[in-house]
């Protein structure tokens, strides 16, 4: 068997391993079950990549999310391993031959959604295959006790029915105690199962929490204030564009990063970041994963997600080379009740959800008895403009139905349109003959293609709509008229969503909704909810400990280096020496900004220097003019 080491530097490049990847490692390939807790940048992938090159067959890996299966397929590939990926909405020519493969071929990891996992299908295939290890990537979304739970997670030990000594290895970089103890249960492990667990502090970043005025100009203040890399984290794909313009008029290279951009657009602009083209990304909670750059400097939010686990996760993204980084949240008291609304909304009634469930099925005319297993493009605000639902509640109430199983709503994914000849080529000639307006289009589907006669080749429908100077539309109407004719097997592009039923579509006065459980997941957010308004609201708590013990460090000390650690080092400004100090400035400099004013201060704490500033104001002692303050 080929020694991990050898395989870390032939196929990654590097030396060694980092701290608990070889531990974990030896642990798997001893044939024990193993769950890894490795922080946000730990490696924790490679724990389970490197094992699957060490043993023959193929190792499985389920995965919840589309877009990071196929960024490490690419990965993977990249570095010249045999990698695929099934998952909803993939051609059901393409799953047959991938699964084909991962039978009779050399595929080293086959990546699975886990609805597609649970399918007849699928089983059936894995059956046959020469497994040699599962791994399950984001193992905390099989417990309810986790941010992100998946009813189908759960039937992921059902593998072991098929393949029974094979070993699980479960990773995570989130997970409180509860949820450690409820992976090992779910997957089943067996005695000699082991845990590993790095501790989720992290020395080199402080966390930080801000109350500005205005939030756009303190993000400038600080890529002002701190060189380097950064990433700015917003709600909403709106807010991306409109802060990134802010930030590149004031000269600072800044790019914007959404789940609605073109697949290529989203390749440009990580990859320019990466590469320093890009100081800035500001990004939706669509950016990150799978991504490692070390040099990231600082992560700021604009407002605070809705879970701990999601504020570790994307803010452990600054200073993954060891080098001091900052975690700043901006926090106005208005983002607090920003998070309670939209977790009232995300729980809608229980007899509201039935109602969705019913408007469902007549919104894609599917019949009782039916969809078990079928994925279809889904168009959200069409659904809740259809039946008179409002768009939050429409997508609340859907994933309420997800977490009691009976459907999955996916991450925005994007595939390719494929097409084949399946005629002859003397008949494709006559039929160019007879329809001269196609003759450009074949000649430039067979010019840039290759094999287009004997498999579906990929299409990219905008660029080729260009060139012929149509719409795509209309490139799509001529498709599916070829198709139509015989001439061709056209898939068209499909975009967006996918909506994907998980068991046959029942009669909706006999859908049950446990609503214990439904009640359970939603006390289990408020807390999440209520976790994060405190540690944005506190001042007198260690923000790396607070995060800490929410994971279950009981003793984590102190960090030091937290604004909130930073502030008690530091003595609180006595107020008539700094009205003196501000006097001499303002009689010698004459009138300054407020940030002027404080800055001079140095390490004495600004908020308390803002405060007495804004005491002088409120007494007359200064006198604000436009946007500086003067002497009166």
């Amino acid at each position: 068997m080929p020694q991990p080491q050898d395989i870390l530097k032939q196929y990654w490049g590097y030396p060694a391993f980092r701290p608990l990847q070889r531990e974990i490692i030896d642990h798997v390939l001893a044939g024990k079950d193993t769950l890894a807790l490795l922080p946000t940048g730990g490696g924790k992938s490679v724990c389970f990549q490197v094992p699957a090159l060490a043993l023959e067959g193929v190792t499985l890996v389920v995965s919840p999310l589309i877009a990071l299966m196929k960024d490490q397929v690419r990965q993977l590939r990249d570095r010249g391993i045999v990698a695929e990926a099934v998952y909803s909405g993939m051609r059901n020519a393409d799953i047959d031959r991938i699964l084909d493969n991962a039978v009779y071929g050399n595929t080293k990891l086959l990546y699975l959604s886990p609805e597609r996992l649970i399918t007849d299908l699928a089983r059936e295939r894995i059956r046959r295959m020469p497994v040699a290890m599962v791994a399950v990537d984001e193992a905390h979304c099989i417990s309810q006790w986790g941010y992100d739970f998946r009813p189908p997670y759960l039937r992921i030990a059902e593998l072991r029915e098929l393949h029974p000594d094979v070993p699980f290895i479960a990773v995570t970089a989130t997970a409180t105690p509860e949820v450690i103890e409820d992976i090992q249960e779910k997957l089943e492990f067996r005695d000699g199962g082991g845990v590993f667990r790095q501790s989720f502090a992290r020395e080199n970043l402080a966390y930080i929490v801000r109350h500005p005025a205005g939030k756009e100009n303190q993000i400038l203040d600080v890529l002002k204030g701190v060189a380097g890399t950064s990433i700015v984290y917003v709600r909403s794909r709106g807010l991306t564009k409109e802060i990134a313009h802010k930030i590149g008029r004031r000269g600072i290279s800044a790019g914007a990063y959404h789940a609605g951009l073109e697949p290529e657009e989203k390749d440009r602009r990580q990859a320019d970041w990466i590469g320093d083209r890009l100081r800035v990304i500001v990004a939706t909670n669509a950016f990150g994963m799978g991504i490692d750059k070390p040099d990231v400097r600082t992560v700021m939010h604009y407002g605070p997600p809705d879970s701990p686990e999601a504020y570790f996760q994307e803010a452990g993204r600054g200073g993954r080379d060891g080098k001091l980084a900052y975690g700043i949240m901006l926090y106005h008291p208005s983002d607090g009740d920003r998070l309670i609304r939209n977790w009232e909304y995300s729980y809608p009634p229980v007899a509201e959800v039935k109602r969705m469930y019913r408007a469902l099925g007549s919104f894609l005319q599917l019949a009782v008895g039916g969809g078990k297993g079928e994925a279809f493009d889904f168009d959200l605000a069409g659904f809740a403009r259809n039946f008179g639902f409002d768009v939050r509640q429409a997508y609340s109430g859907l994933k309420a139905l997800e977490k009691n199983g009976y459907i999955l709503l996916t991450d925005d994914i994007r595939q390719s349109a494929f097409l084949q000849f399946i005629v002859r080529k003397e008949q494709l000639y006559d039929y160019q003959i007879k329809n001269p307006h196609v003759n450009k289009l074949v000649k430039s589907i067979l010019r840039t293609t290759q094999g287009a006669f004997l498999n579906p080749v990929q299409l990219r429908e905008g660029a080729l709509a260009n060139f012929l100077g149509v719409s795509g539309e209309e490139l799509r109407r001529l498709f599916q008229k070829m198709q139509a004719e015989g001439i061709i097997d056209y898939t068209p592009e499909r975009e967006g969503p996918q909506l994907v039923f998980l068991e046959e579509r029942i009669d909706p006065d006999n859908l049950r909704i446990d609503e214990k459980q439904y009640n359970f997941l939603k006390e289990r957010a408020r807390e999440r909810i209520d976790t994060m308004i405190a540690y944005c609201e506190s001042e007198d708590r260690c923000r790396s400990r607070q995060l800490l013990l929410f994971f279950g460090e009981q003793d984590a000390p102190a960090c030091g280096i937290c604004d909130v650690c930073r502030r008690e080092k530091t003595p609180v400004p006595d107020r008539t020496a700094l009205y003196a100090t501000v006097r001499e400035r303002l009689q010698t400099e004459g009138p300054l900004s407020p940030e002027e004013l404080i800055a001079g201060f140095g390490r004495t704490r600004a908020e308390d220097v803002a405060g007495h500033m804004q005491e002088f104001l409120n007494e007359g002692l200064l006198i604000k003019a436009g946007d500086k303050i003067r002497l009166p």
